[in-house]
Formats: C-alpha cells, structure tokens, sequence
C-alpha cells in the first residue's frame, strides 16, 4: 500500500487546487519535481512539496519568470531555508501592494484632471508609466539585495579579524564634524548601520545607488539615525551635484562594476572639494581562491564571475589608474580570513554570485551540499583567502 504521506500528481493538483497540466509542466522544467517515483512508476508529491508549490505560486504571481523562479527555489528542499523562504515572499507581496497603492492614487489623480480640464496632462501621463513600470523593478531590486546580504553574513560570522571590514573601513575615513558626504553604491547602508554610533552628527550624508531596492534597505536599516542623510537614486557616471560639493566620496567595492571608470572618475573628482579624499575598495587576486577551487571540484564548468573582477580594477592595478585623476593615492591592506564551519552561509554565498553556478546545481543542490560538509568535516573548517584592501585618493 502506497504511504499515506505521498500523493500522486492528480491528487496532488486536486488539493493545491492547480491542474495536472501544470504539475507536469513545472515537473518537465525542473522547478518541482516529484519527491518520490514509485515502482510502477507513479510520480509522487508530499506535503512539504506544497510549500514549494506555494512559494512557486507566489513568485509566479509577483511577476517572476520561470527561470529566475528555478534560481530562488533551488534550495528549498532545505528545511533550514523556510523561515527565511516566507519572509521573503512576506517583503515581495507587501511591497506589491504598497506599488499598486502608488498605481491607484496615480490613475485617480490623472482621472481628476479630464473632470476640469478637457486638455490632456502629458506630464501625469508620463509619471503614470514611470509609476507603472516601477514594478519591473521590483524582482531584480530584491534579488540584488539578498545576495549582497548573503555576502555581508558571510565575512560578518566567520572572519577571524575581530576588527570587521566595515569597522575598518570606518577607520581609515576620519570622519570630522561638518563634513559633506557621498557614498557611491550604498548598498542597504551596512557602513552606516554598523559604525552608526561614530558617526559625527553634525556631518551630512547623500547615500546613493542606481537599485532603489537598495537605497529602500537602506533607508530601513539607517531610520533611527541621528545625522543628517539623503538618499539618491542615480548612475555615478553623471553625478546630480555641484562642482566641489563633497568633503569625501566613498565607493565600496563599486568601481569594477562601472562601464566607464573614467567618465566616473571625471565626475568624483569634479564633484569632489580641493584637498577632498576619494576611498574606494576592492579585491586582490587571492581573495577567496578557495571557494572558486571548491566549485570547480565538483564541476569543473562552474564559474562564479563571468569576469575576474581584480582584473578590472584590482589591489594589483588600480593605484596606477587612480594616480591620472588625483594628486596622492595610498594603499591599505585589509588583514584577515574565513574559517567557516557551517555550509549553509557558504552555499548562500556561492548561490549569491553573478556566474553559471545556477546552471549546474540547480539539479544537484543537495549532493552539493553534501560535497561541501564533507570538505568542512574533513579539515574541521574551510579557511578562506581575504585579499582585499583600499584606496585612499586626495585631491591636489
């Protein structure tokens, strides 16, 4: 007698209340397949695989297409990631519904207009679309968000410098009363939130970012702050300031991702004051070479970057670069390395980076994860490479 606990695909469309064409669809593109396939081959579901089915349901409703719906479930066979699963669905659906509020009040007040005034508003018509498309938005804001966590957990838990980067960082800038402020890239605010009780308050903040999805964690994370802070959406290639407008720019693991450093640089140094400083971080090209050797262990085709960032604008070359915009350029090392002894936070990392892992784990999550607590149990901890540092830029 077949187990109580497993349903068969019809039941199993019959209690979620979804067709069977649709199980088999979403079994034949690997977003959920069966737990079990019985002898005579039956495909069978159980009662975990409707909270996957909900997940899937939710995301599919918020506007997610099918691939990126593969890439966020992958490992939802983890009963460790549910809690975490819910959440995230709780933020997307209320931020849904906070964006179509902004839709309604949007369309109501345009309709207002043809009741006084037969003539068209083209400029309400346009802030209606804007507002409209906001939502394409939405999946890629959020997505970029908790990989950024996933990789600030990482370095935050098993880091052995007790003086954390952010910490570090914080250091080397000698913020002073009345400064004026820019950070390039702000991310959610994690400089800001960590050293929140150093922070001078009578400086002033601008925390900018092209993902309003970031600039929104921010602003969460940094509410009960006391020091002035604005926050701006915009491209650093066209910096929305005046000439000499900053006391200090800073740019955290941002400028290997620009597609014109020197138009950027152009516009740090314009919108910086004489005798201002520019800080920028990045990578070297040790900096976690033992994470990139343990993917490729397990499949030599899993490459985490498209691209070696460091080789954009690394430890290695970036002081050269630097030195054609600003008068002085030194450098500092950032002392430190992982000893990670959980899988977890280490799988969160690898799924969080910008290459074809997800191709080739999709499938093989849980053997992956095995092949990592393994590799832990065997040398009682992974230790992990950090090789990064940064660059402090003064102005002539």
């Amino acid at each position: 007698m077949r187990d109580k606990c497993y349903y068969t695909s019809g039941e199993f469309a019959k209690k979620a209340n979804v067709s069977v064409r649709t199980i088999r669809y979403y079994d034949n593109q690997g977003v959920l397949k069966p737990s079990h396939i019985s002898e005579s081959g039956y495909r069978l579901y159980t009662d975990s695989d409707f909270a996957k089915l909900q997940k899937i349901l939710i995301l599919k409703y918020l506007g997610f297409s099918l691939e990126e719906i593969i890439d966020i479930t992958i490992n939802d066979n983890d009963h460790d990631y549910l809690k975490h699963s819910f959440e995230l669905q709780l933020k997307l659906v209320r931020e849904k519904i906070e964006h179509l509020k902004l839709v309604e009040q949007s369309i109501q007040e345009t309709s207002k207009v043809f009741d006084v005034n037969q003539d068209i508003d083209w400029n309400r018509i346009i802030h209606l679309i804007h507002i409209t498309n906001m939502e394409k938005t939405l999946i890629e804001q959020y997505k970029n968000s908790s990989n950024v966590n996933a990789r600030i957990e990482l370095h935050k838990n098993y880091s052995v410098n007790p003086v954390g980067w952010f910490q570090w960082i914080f250091s080397k800038l000698k913020l002073k009363p009345g400064m004026r402020i820019l950070e390039i890239g702000c991310g959610n605010g994690e400089l800001w939130k960590v050293n929140r009780s150093f922070i001078p308050k009578e400086a002033s903040l601008t925390l900018s970012d092209i993902s309003m999805g970031m600039l929104n964690d921010a602003k969460e994370n940094l509410k009960d702050i006391e020091t002035d802070i604005t926050f701006q959406q915009f491209d650093c290639h066209c910096i929305p300031a005046e000439d000499k407008s900053f006391d200090m720019i800073i740019a955290n693991h941002v400028m290997f991702y620009l597609k014109d450093r020197d138009k950027a640089l152009n516009e740090i140094k314009r919108v910086l004051k004489n005798s201002g400083s520019f800080y920028c971080s990045t990578y070297g090209k040790e900096h976690m070479k033992e994470i990139e050797q343990l993917v490729k262990e397990f499949d030599s085709r899993i490459a985490l970057s498209e691209v070696n960032l460091y080789d954009i604008f690394g430890l290695e070359n970036g002081e050269s670069e630097l030195k054609n915009y600003f008068h002085e350029v030194s450098k500092y090392i950032y002392d430190d390395y992982l000893l990670v002894d959980n899988e977890l936070p280490l799988l969160d990392y690898i799924l969080s980076c910008h290459g074809n892992q997800h191709e080739y784990l999709n499938s093989k999550y849980v053997e992956f994860k095995n092949f990592i607590i393994q590799k832990i149990n065997k040398k009682n901890g992974l230790r992990i490479t950090k090789m990064a540092g940064i660059f402090c830029c003064k102005k002539g």
